[in-house]
């Protein structure tokens, strides 16, 4: 029996422990970080908790006896995967990154790229946004902290405690949403600039659409680099690469 090890947090994470939960021959572990309170359940088995760096995850690989590992971890996660690449290394474990296409402009989007969220605040000054939809995530908003005269609507799947802004409206919701849900978001609440991360896939790019349709500008923050190696982009090729691994 090949035991894969799935480091999870994404969509794609919980598809890929469904898929090769089918799969003659493989045991699946998804391991999440415990950050999301509110997280679906997962086929196979489940580990809760954070490593304590590569060490401790190259130790973990090891004692489960892991054949292979396919790290799904966001496309905005800066640490874990560096962690996970090192710990495969050390073991020599097959090692594969399974992360969705980023998204790309299309005709008529008014896109402003930041190479990170830092420098998302001073395009909104140039921009002279009043009204802002901030939907990157609960954990680095501080940085719009200093936008007091700036009202944000705040949308995370988990509540940033405390919320650092002046002027705030918090939404907890997860996705997919609709077109139509958001452009209702940006009519109700006046939305006059979109901030986001480039998470990339299907799930949550009807923001993108609404924000096109009603020639909202966005301030797209772009991924983080990531290690060398074996990549793709969808579940059905990752579930191929384990049934690869497993037949040798």
């Amino acid at each position: 029996m090949h035991r894969v090890a799935v480091v999870a947090g994404t969509t794609e994470a919980f598809a890929l422990a469904a898929r090769l939960a089918r799969v003659s021959g493989i045991e699946v572990i998804s391991s999440f970080a415990g950050e999301t309170t509110r997280r679906k359940d997962a086929a196979g088995i489940v580990r809760v908790g954070r490593f304590g760096g590569a060490g401790e995850l190259s130790q973990w690989l090891s004692t489960e006896r892991i054949s292979a590992v396919v790290d799904a971890t966001h496309p905005f996660a800066e640490v874990m995967p560096w962690q996970v690449a090192e710990a495969c290394d050390l073991r020599g474990v097959p090692r594969l990154r399974l992360l969705r296409r980023a998204w790309a402009p299309e005709s008529g989007d008014r896109w402003h790229h930041v190479a990170r969220l830092g420098d998302a605040p001073t395009v909104l000054r140039s921009l002279a946004a009043r009204r802002v939809f901030l939907t990157v995530g609960s954990r680095r908003i501080a940085v719009f902290s200093g936008l007091t005269d700036v009202w944000f609507l705040v949308r995370s799947i988990e509540p940033p405690t405390p919320l650092p802004l002046a002027q705030a409206t918090l939404v907890t919701a997860r996705g997919p949403f609709t077109v139509a849900d958001e452009r209702a978001n940006f009519g109700s609440h006046r939305i006059d600039c979109l901030v986001t991360n480039n998470s990339g896939g299907e799930s949550v790019g009807a923001k993108l659409v609404a924000a096109r349709e009603l020639d909202v500008p966005v301030v797209m923050v772009t991924r983080p680099s990531v290690p060398p190696g074996l990549q793709v982009p969808t579940v059905d090729e990752a579930v191929a690469w384990c049934e690869q691994v497993r037949d040798g």
